[in-house]
């Protein structure tokens, strides 16, 4: 996959031969021109060469907004039988949003598609943005913000499980409809593409009419691939986690370099702040000033306190605005972004905010199964936990009931600032039960993991190498690696 393919039949060829196999592709086709080209390019190609061991199947999602929907899937359907390909259906139920329609079909889309990927045993997704896309997306990005961009990304993992990849990033929609012009082939135009509420329509409406830049972003790409790596080395020498829930950054971390200092405190607040984004432009020069200034002080950024000392920056989520959540029995769910829980108890329980209550909190520790509920042994919990140089993998935590005089002085938090580990406590989750009084038994059956809001659910291949360091520093399982040999034409 790379920034200088630009015919869609060398960009096929060149991303097969960039996989690991066998391997089974679920490519998403909705009958629009750049999906049904790329269906049909790596028909062609996978056909012409078996040795790959590649396999194909496919799925269209319906999203069931307009008349003619379903018409179009079976069109589709028709094509992928015709071509000996397995093909599903997905429709995305329920009520539609008033508001924000286009995120949420995004969603929507994503998660039938693992679903559909899961079920034709697939092993990655394709889906087929094109260079036209790319350009319209740094546009609009344009439009918000003076960063630079790195645009669609050229791999995401998915839900820590699928990785969705996209070869046809650097070819145009021009070259893709002469394809498929020459196989006699047609498509379906989306009116939707055409309606001028949408944001992207306008812009590519803009884009046609003035020409618009070619997108040239593999030296932006390189740049943050670095900053990555530079970010994990800097969580191996100058981060610190404490009882999973207070980060602790050295004071040599705060006089590195700005760039580097900017991405890895910029995730940090959206990891501990369980958002899915790093705070804004003006938000981030604010913090790196601060983190930077040396004196001590506390100031608030994107739902993280950030507590400057003499022995480094703290920091840890602010308890204010934690909503609970409620799961019944083997429900799942994520908890104010920070926590992914599975109910796997009988009764319904409640997920909420430790602060303010003297009953129940997770214990998250770096490389050590917590004690058991009501035994608390503080000579098994480390009291600093930095990166370990092998991922770990910790699959749940158990609920002990900690006293308050444990929290700090000669127990939980020994060593690190009350103030400090007051507000991470206080930030903890607790668990109760809704009707009946929270048993051992109902404890152990309520799993809960570190989530990482940036990273869990979209994580593009620029993101992780730093994203897998900071599973290790939290003991979660490492993300799955890229199913690929190599990427732009270097052996990975």
């Amino acid at each position: 996959m790379s920034p200088e393919a630009r015919s869609p039949r060398e960009a096929i060829l060149q991303f097969l031969s960039s996989l690991q196999s066998p391997v089974r592709i679920l490519v998403a086709i909705s009958g629009g021109s750049d999906s049904t080209g790329l269906l049909l390019l790596l028909d062609e190609a996978v056909k012409a060469a078996p040795h790959l061991k590649i396999s194909l199947c496919a799925a269209t999602v319906d999203h069931a907004l307009r008349a003619g929907s379903a018409d179009e899937a079976r069109e589709v359907a028709a094509l992928c039988a015709s071509l000996g390909i397995a093909h599903a259906i997905m429709t995305w139920q329920g009520d539609k949003p008033i508001t924000g329609i286009m995120a949420a079909a995004r969603e929507a889309r994503y998660s039938l598609l693992a679903e559909a990927a899961e079920a034709l045993g697939a092993d990655l997704i394709v889906t087929a943005h094109t260079l036209d896309d790319q350009r319209e997306t740094l546009a609009m990005r344009g439009m918000r913000t003076e960063e630079v961009s790195t645009g669609i990304a050229d791999a995401v993992l998915f839900d820590r499980h699928f990785w969705i990849l996209r070869p046809l990033l650097f070819s145009s929609r021009a070259d893709i409809r002469a394809f498929l012009s020459e196989q006699g082939a047609g498509w379906i135009d989306d009116p939707s593409n055409e309606d001028v509420k949408y944001e992207r329509v306008r812009i590519r409406q803009q884009l046609s009419a003035d020409g618009g830049a070619e997108a040239n972003i593999s030296a932006v790409w390189d740049e943050r691939l670095a900053v990555s790596a530079k970010g994990a080395e800097w969580l191996d020498h100058h981060f610190k986690l404490h009882g999973g829930l207070l980060g602790q950054v050295m004071p040599e971390g705060l006089r590195q370099d700005r760039a580097v200092l900017d991405y890895v405190l910029g995730r940090l607040t959206a990891v501990f702040g369980g958002q899915p984004f790093a705070p804004g432009r003006a938000q981030m020069e604010r913090l790196v000033a601060f983190a930077a200034g040396g004196e001590p002080a506390r100031m608030t950024v994107g739902r993280v306190v950030f507590d400057l000392r003499r022995d480094g920056l703290y920091l840890t989520r602010e308890s204010r605005g934690i909503l609970p959540l409620v799961l019944q029995p083997g429900e799942a769910g994520v908890w104010d972004g920070r926590f992914e829980a599975v109910n796997r108890s009988a009764i319904d329980v409640r997920i909420e905010a430790q602060s303010g209550r003297s009953s129940l909190i997770p214990v998250l520790v770096t490389g050590i199964q917590p004690p058991r509920v009501g035994a608390v042994n503080d000579s098994t919990i480390p009291k600093e936990s930095p990166a370990p140089k092998d991922l770990g993998a910790l699959d749940s935590c158990d609920i002990p009931r900690v006293k308050p005089e444990d929290r700090n002085e000669g127990g939980w938090g020994a060593g690190l600032p009350k103030a400090a580990w007051k507000r991470a406590i206080a930030s903890a989750p607790a668990i109760s039960a809704q009707e009946v009084p929270l048993s051992a038994e109902t404890a152990e059956a309520i799993h809960l993991t570190p989530y990482f809001a940036p990273f869990d659910r979209f994580l593009t291949r620029f993101d992780f190498i730093f994203a897998n360091r900071l599973s290790a520093v939290f003991a979660t399982a490492p993300y799955a690696r890229p199913p690929l040999r190599s990427i732009d034409g270097k052996t990975i």
